[in-house]
Parts: structure tokens; C-alpha cells; sequence
């Protein structure tokens, strides 16, 4: 079992807190906009569709329009690490259903986080294969539930972070 700094034990604890809210999320026990409050007012989230967006309002307004009618997904975590304010976790997008072997249907994706202090994330980079998902969720029987909304054109893949994380 790895042996984690004080700083890399305090970014992996606002994990844990951040994914127990997206877990009431999914749940539909609070709204997804509620995860801006893991993050500075001036973080960075990056996301494979949707793109480059940046602070509380625009986090706001993008957590709640990107999960706007994906009822039944979920996004269980396989594993997290931390290394200095890095922290990396690999996870699934999971949709409702299963493959024809029993296994849930979902694709891998890794998120990287650069925590910034007092329980908040400053960056985050989503990575996910998004042919894959697209492929997964052709073999299921999801459809878009009310809401749905697809990303908009041209979106910012600009990932710069707003400060180098400490190593």
C-alpha cells in the first residue's frame, strides 16, 4: 500500500469527497452543478465532448447541461492515486444494461486533478476513448432522457492548467 504525504492524503480525502457527491448525483439526490464546490472559482475542467470550461458559473451551468438526461449512468471508480497535488483516478462510464457475458456495459476513462488546498481542485482533465463510448452505447438500450442536450460545435481543447501543479 502506497505511504502518501500529508498535502497527497489531503487531496486524495477531497476526492473521496467530491465521488461520494457525484455518487448523490447519479442518484439524483442533488443536482450536478453541486460539484462545482470541489473546485477554486478559478479552475479548469476539461472534458472529451464538451471541451474547455472555466470557473464556478461556467462549471455551473456545464455540470448540470453535460448530465442533463443520462439517467442510469454511473461512473464507479476502479482506483486513485496521488503524487504532490496531482491526483489520478481511473473510472467507468457505465450504462444501464449488461454485455451478453454478464459484465456491466462501460468504457475506461482516467481523470486528472490538481488539488489546490482546502478540500478544492484547481484542474481537471477527463481522457476517454469517445469512439468507445459511442460503440457502448450502440450495443445498449440507453436513450437520452429528458433534457439530454448534445455538446455544442467547436469545442476549446485548450488544456492548459490554470498554475503548475507542485510536485
Amino acid at each position: 500500500m502506497p505511504t502518501y504525504t500529508d498535502r497527497e492524503q489531503e487531496a486524495l480525502d477531497a476526492y473521496h469527497a467530491y465521488v461520494a457527491q457525484r455518487v448523490s448525483c447519479e442518484q439524483g439526490e442533488a443536482p450536478w452543478s453541486s460539484l462545482q464546490q470541489w473546485f477554486t472559482p478559478d479552475a479548469v475542467f476539461l472534458d472529451p465532448a464538451w471541451g474547455r470550461v472555466e470557473g464556478h458559473e461556467g462549471m455551473t451551468a456545464f455540470f448540470d447541461a453535460s448530465m442533463a438526461g443520462l439517467d442510469g449512468w454511473e461512473f464507479p471508480e476502479g482506483w486513485t492515486t496521488a503524487d504532490g497535488d496531482r491526483v489520478v483516478s481511473f473510472w467507468w462510464n457505465r450504462v444501464p444494461g449488461e454485455a451478453g457475458d454478464g459484465r456491466p456495459l462501460q468504457a475506461p476513462a482516467v481523470s486528472i486533478l490538481h488539488y489546490a488546498g482546502d478540500g478544492r481542485f484547481d484542474y481537471e482533465l477527463d481522457v476517454m476513448n469517445m469512439a468507445e463510448v459511442i460503440e457502448l452505447l450502440g450495443r445498449s438500450s440507453w436513450r437520452p432522457g429528458d433534457g439530454f442536450q448534445p455538446p455544442g460545435p467547436d469545442p476549446v481543447r485548450d488544456p492548459t492548467p490554470p498554475r503548475l501543479p507542485t510536485p
